[in-house]
């Protein structure tokens, strides 16, 4: 298969498949069970999902009481994380460059352009919704809230899940049920992302995120990243790199796996300092880059670099040698967790909105509590979208 074909048509093909569900979807008469269809989307409602939730706090309520103690309390702990996160990597982009986290909103067929990374967020979505979901209907339950009903919506590529507790029930509801409700299901991703961690510890490809000192004591590492070969005619061979070389610095930047080749900003036709190992020897060389043939802006050292991972676990209590098993899992685990944190953002849209939203809609007056929350969401929006700014400003509109 021509991969390569997919990945730069990938928005044909999303909006291909999308042409083609719709058309199955209204053949089989799909309307007639509980199915919304449109040109543009697909929505189901179930309206009997009350006794499902009913039937599983039945068997969970003890479980389910703690966990909805818990989620009141983590709501607030990851509101506060994902404020952090999102201050912080902004004064990273001016102040420590290297170490800002570049943000992209996973669309297919726009940012996921890989057919490998649509099928494994295709895959890991419709778990991460269920999961979420189905913490804020069990909770609801537990906490004497009636759900009217519950379901999801594909809108082309991109997919939403919903239970919809009784307005009224709701309404009425003392404010900790309102939060326990709310937080549910953000908690309830976290926690699923926590277990995923824990199987996926020993994987090579969760190393690139564990922090020291979890990383040195659960993987062994080799140090920088060996050059396979050195491009005819380049700065890298004029400066004197060769094959095997190992580089372990470029410029201020440490590089202790392929990954961090991306923290290094190069220009073409600029001089760069590249720290290498040879014979136990380090050695710094002056290299003239050469221009990206991909992208005229950007340069390249001129070497083929070893891109395989430098982590090799200490304990092997599972074996990863399956790929697509350990992607898929890495994808859950990624999309699970950081719905979770950023679900509980004070935005309109989000659970977070509706979270601090019930906090001060009981403290305030009606008219002052419309321009607190115009003024948290829009702070929020800000700080939200200059991370993405930034990130494009630094990378472009990156693709995975």
């Amino acid at each position: 298969m021509n991969t390569e074909l997919i990945t730069e048509n990938s928005i044909i093909y999303v909006l291909a498949i999308w042409i083609i569900v719709v058309i199955l979807a209204k053949a089989l008469r799909l309307d007639r069970h509980g199915f919304e269809i449109k040109s543009y989307s697909i929505v189901y409602k179930n309206y009997n999902i009350q006794s499902i939730f009913t039937k599983i706090l039945s068997k969970t309520r003890f479980i389910t009481n703690i966990f909805a103690n818990i989620s009141m309390i983590s709501g607030f702990i990851m509101m506060l994380a994902a404020f952090w996160f999102l201050l912080y990597n902004i004064s990273n982009f001016f102040v420590r460059p290297s170490e800002f986290s570049e943000m992209t909103l996973l669309i297919p067929g726009i940012t996921l352009t890989s057919s490998t990374s649509i099928t494994y967020f295709l895959l890991s979505i419709p778990i991460v919704l269920i999961i979420h979901e189905g913490a804020h209907g069990i909770v609801a339950t537990l906490e004497k809230i009636k759900i009217k009903s519950g379901g999801f919506a594909v809108f082309i590529a991109m997919f939403a899940g919903f239970v919809e507790p009784d307005e009224e029930k709701f309404a009425n509801a003392n404010k900790i049920s309102k939060l326990k409700v709310i937080s549910a299901g953000a908690t309830s991703n976290v926690m699923f992302s926590l277990i995923l961690g824990i199987i996926l510890i020993t994987n090579p490809f969760f190393a690139m995120i564990i922090p020291d000192p979890l990383l040195s004591w659960l993987y062994r590492s080799t140090e920088g990243v060996t050059i396979i070969s050195v491009i005819d005619g380049s700065g890298a061979e004029e400066s004197g790199l060769l094959q095997d070389d190992i580089i372990i610095r470029v410029n201020d930047t440490d590089i202790k796996n392929p990954m961090d080749f991306h923290k290094v900003k190069i220009i073409p036709n600029e001089i760069i300092s590249v720290y290498v190992i040879r014979d136990g020897y380090e050695l710094n060389f002056q290299v003239k880059t050469i221009q990206n043939p991909e992208d005229a802006e950007s340069g390249l050292i001129g070497i083929i670099r070893d891109n395989s991972l430098p982590y090799e676990p200490r304990y092997d209590v599972i074996d990863w040698n399956n790929h697509e098993i350990s992607m898929f899992l890495l994808w859950l685990w990624m999309i699970s967790f950081f719905i979770g944190i950023i679900n509980m953002l004070p935005l309109p849209i989000l659970d977070g909105g509706k979270f601090i939203h019930s906090i001060i809609i009981e403290r305030v007056k009606e008219k002052n509590s419309k321009i607190i929350m115009f003024v948290i969401y829009s702070f929020t929006f800000i700080i939200f979208s200059l991370n993405i700014a930034l990130s494009y400003i630094k990378s472009g509109w990156f693709t995975i």
